[in-house]
């Protein structure tokens, strides 16, 4: 029987259903304010960063478990709602075919550049014009993981709200501080204060291993398949060049962030 403070949902058809299943959707994501996340860690570690679901879907015949009682007193605590369905409602609100017995909805956060204080991390993430969400939330663990203060998107990127770029990021969209600008917005941005932006290239680069980082470092990738334009490269404070000892030309967006983020954490720590 379901817990008399839940309500339960049985139909497809559901108003409610369909309100949270539109969240899949950028449009509806903006107009909502809202995105979804699914999965007890991912959902346990938002709640350990502050971040309480407005909305907690519960999928029926789910093991009990104490963090999914954690997660349901603090959503009653907050004011929210707790929904139990059926797994197969579930998975068309998330779009898995395997759902897991948790999904959340959260008010997405705030964006601007104003938001960020660049002096809370040694190391900040930057990508331009990144279109897949999967290196999206890649590049979010990779900030988790070497200790960034977050990831700033320019231009035209991936949304980082979207179902995927949530689940991809493992729980890091939470812990990072995420930022949204043009680029002709965020260098004035950068140069009013300290900051050294410092970009993977071939042009006037030296050796990434040993090169002359300083924090705050603001590491900037670019496109996944264009690289970035020359006039963002002419614009850093440092160019760096990595090794490619193979047929490749280039690495992965965010395994090339990944690397560079870590020779600058070794750099600043060192």
């Amino acid at each position: 029987m379901p817990d008399p403070g839940r309500r339960l949902i049985t139909g497809f058809s559901n108003p409610t259903v369909k309100a949270l299943r539109a969240l899949r959707e950028k449009k509806h994501r903006k107009a909502a304010g809202t995105f979804l996340a699914e999965g007890l860690r991912l959902l346990t570690d938002a709640l350990e960063c502050g971040h309480v679901p407005q909305v907690l879907v519960l999928a029926s015949g789910r093991d009990p478990h104490p963090l999914i009682d954690r997660l349901e007193h603090a959503v009653f605590a907050a004011g929210g709602e707790v929904i139990e369905t059926s797994a197969d409602i579930l998975g068309k609100i998330t779009g898995k075919d395997n759902p897991q017995a948790v999904a959340g909805v959260y008010d997405e956060f705030d964006t601007s550049l104003a938001a960020l204080d660049r002096a809370a991390a040694p190391i900040w993430l930057v990508a331009q014009a990144l279109r897949d969400p999967g290196n999206l939330g890649t590049m979010l663990r990779t900030g988790d993981a070497v200790g960034a203060g977050g990831l700033i998107l320019i231009d035209d990127c991936a949304d980082p709200f979207s179902v995927e770029a949530v689940r991809a990021s493992m729980g890091a969209v939470f812990t990072q501080h995420i930022a949204q600008a043009r680029w002709e917005e965020f260098l004035p941005w950068l140069r009013g204060g300290e900051g050294q932006l410092v970009a993977a290239s071939l042009r006037d680069a030296v050796p990434y291993r040993g090169a002359p980082y300083a924090a705050p470092c603001f590491i900037l990738v670019g496109n996944e398949s264009r690289g970035l334009p020359e006039q963002y490269e002419a614009a850093c404070d440092l160019r760096v060049t990595m090794p490619m000892r193979g047929r490749a030309d280039s690495l992965n967006a965010a395994v090339a962030g990944a690397v560079l983020a870590y020779e600058v954490l070794d750099s600043l720590e060192g």
